[in-house]
C-alpha cells in the first residue's frame, strides 16, 4: 500500500494542476480548423493551409507551455490601410507561470510586440505601433511609416490605425497577427465606429453581454488573466454585473509640452485637427480617485477581484470598452504590468511535462443562440452568445423539409453566415445541431 500513495498524491497532484485555469482555458484545435483570410476586394473567404487556434497545451510543476501558429478562426483581413502583411504561421511556444506574483517594486512597462496571449492562441499588443512624434520634422515616424520618432509622444495604435483592422479588430505586423484591444467584432458595437464588416464579414474570440460576466479571454506576460469588458460590480463578486471602467482620462491640453505628472519634456504638436487630442498615449492621465471605485480600474488596467474561474480571487486585467462598446484606453494591459513579468516565447521545451487533453463536452444549451436580421434580404447570421469550443452544423431548411444549404459553424467563432441572394423569397427554418442537441428558428427571407 505504501508504495500506491505517492503515486495516488503524484495523480491528485496532476489532477490538481489540470484545473488551473491558466491550463484548462486554452482553446485547443481538436477539429483540423485551418485559418482563413480575406483579399481587398473579395467578399469570400479564402483557406489557409495553417491550423487555427492552440494545438498543444502541456505544463510542468510550475509552467505552462501553448503551442499555437498565433492564427485565429475567425476569418482576418483585409487591412485596407495599405499593409502588405497577411496573418502568417507563427509557430509559436509560450511559457506562462502557473502561479503568478505581484511586482513589489517598479512596475514592468509593457514594451512593442507580444505581451500577452489571447485564448486561441492569438497574440496582445498594447496600446502603441511604434510612431512616435519627430519633433525636428512636425511629424510623425517610426513603425510603420519609417524612420524613427523621438520616442516621447507614442502614437495610439487602436486610434490612429482603425482603416488598417479587419472586421475583428486585429491586423499582422510582419504577419504576426494581434489585437491591440477588446477582440470583439466592430459590427458588434453599440455605435459601430468602422464599417469594414460590411463587406467582410466576419467575428471575434467573444460578444459582448452586458448581463454576464465576460469570458477570460487570455493571459498577459505576468501569467494573470485577462477578461472581456464586463465583471462583478463589487470585487468580492457581489453587486451584479457591470461595465469594468478605465481609470484614465484624456487631459484637459492645447498644447504638449508636459506629462501629466509635470515633467517638462520635448514638445509634441499642438493639439489640432491634424493632431487630435487622443493620438498619443501621453494625451491621458491616470486618476487614482476613480480607481478607488470598485469598478473602476487600476494603473495596469486590472484589479484584485472574484471570478468564474477564480472563485477565491485573483489580479485580473478587464479589455476596456466605452458605454458603446468603442475600445477605451489602456485597452488591455499598459502602461505597465501588475505583476513580475515572467512569460515569454521559447523555442522549446526543455522540462519533463504532462499534455493537458481538453474535454471533449460543452453545453449546447448554454449557447444563446439569435438570428437577424429576420426577415431577411441579402444574408442571414446566426450569432452565438460566446465563442464555441467544438464544431456544430447549421442548416438552412425550406418549408418543404428540403436542404438548401449546410454550413460548419466552427469552432473559435461566434457567427456563421448564410449569403441568401440566390435563394427564393418565402419562409425557410435554420437548425443548428452538434449531433445531439437541435435549435431551430424559423426566418423569412423577403428580397
Amino acid at each position: 500500500m505504501r508504495k500506491l500513495v505517492p503515486l495516488a498524491l503524484s495523480l491528485c497532484a496532476f489532477s490538481s494542476f489540470a484545473q488551473n485555469p491558466a491550463i484548462s482555458s486554452w482553446l485547443i484545435n481538436n477539429t483540423n480548423i485551418m485559418g482563413r483570410h480575406y483579399v481587398n476586394g473579395n467578399s469570400t473567404p479564402i483557406n489557409d493551409a495553417v491550423l487555427a487556434n492552440v494545438q498543444t497545451v502541456q505544463y510542468s510543476a510550475n509552467w505552462v507551455y501553448v503551442s499555437t501558429k498565433g492564427i485565429p478562426a475567425y476569418v482576418t483581413g483585409p487591412f485596407l490601410d495599405g499593409n502588405p502583411s497577411q496573418a502568417t504561421n507563427q509557430n509559436a511556444i509560450f511559457k506562462f507561470p502557473l502561479n503568478p506574483t505581484p511586482n513589489t517594486g517598479t512596475p514592468t512597462t509593457t514594451t512593442l510586440g507580444n505581451i500577452g496571449v489571447f485564448k486561441n492562441g492569438v497574440a496582445l499588443f498594447d496600446y502603441r505601433d511604434g510612431v512616435s512624434y519627430k519633433s525636428s520634422t512636425g511629424q510623425n515616424a517610426g513603425g510603420p511609416l519609417g524612420g524613427m520618432g523621438d520616442g516621447v509622444w507614442n502614437r495610439d495604435a487602436v486610434v490612429a490605425e482603425r482603416i488598417g483592422f479587419d472586421c475583428s479588430k486585429g491586423h499582422p505586423a510582419m504577419g504576426n497577427y494581434h489585437h491591440h484591444q477588446n477582440p470583439s467584432a466592430f459590427n458588434l458595437d453599440l455605435v459601430v465606429i468602422s464599417n469594414v464588416c460590411n463587406l467582410y464579414l466576419s467575428d471575434g474570440l467573444y460578444v459582448i453581454n452586458p448581463n454576464e460576466h465576460s469570458p477570460l479571454i487570455g493571459f498577459a506576460y505576468d501569467g494573470y488573466p485577462i477578461y472581456g469588458a464586463y465583471g462583478y460590480a463589487n470585487a468580492d463578486g457581489s453587486g451584479g454585473i457591470t461595465r469594468m471602467k478605465s481609470s484614465y482620462a484624456l487631459r484637459n491640453i492645447t498644447v504638449r509640452t508636459h506629462y501629466a505628472d509635470g515633467s517638462n519634456v520635448t514638445d509634441g504638436p499642438a493639439v489640432s485637427t491634424t493632431f487630435p487630442l487622443g493620438m498619443y498615449r501621453e494625451d491621458y492621465q491616470y486618476n487614482p480617485t476613480s480607481a478607488a471605485t470598485p469598478d473602476y480600474l487600476d494603473e495596469h488596467n486590472g484589479r484584485f477581484c472574484v471570478t468564474p474561474e477564480y472563485p477565491q480571487g485573483t489580479y485580473a486585467y478587464f479589455a476596456t470598452v466605452d458605454a458603446n462598446h468603442n475600445s477605451a484606453y489602456p485597452y488591455v494591459v499598459a502602461p505597465t504590468f501588475y505583476g513580475v513579468k515572467t512569460a515569454a516565447k521559447v523555442t522549446s521545451i526543455t522540462e519533463p511535462t504532462t499534455i493537458f487533453l481538453a474535454s471533449q463536452s460543452f453545453t449546447f444549451d448554454k449557447l444563446q443562440f439569435k438570428v437577424y436580421p429576420n426577415p431577411a434580404a441579402e444574408l442571414i447570421a446566426i450569432q452565438a452568445s460566446e465563442m464555441i469550443s467544438h464544431n456544430l452544423t447549421a442548416d438552412l431548411i425550406d418549408a418543404q423539409g428540403r436542404l438548401v444549404e449546410s454550413k460548419t459553424f466552427v469552432q473559435g467563432t461566434t457567427i456563421c453566415y448564410f449569403e441568401t441572394d440566390t435563394v427564393y423569397n418565402g419562409v425557410y427554418f435554420l437548425k443548428i445541431s452538434d449531433g445531439k442537441n437541435t435549435q431551430t428558428f424559423k426566418v423569412v427571407i423577403d428580397k
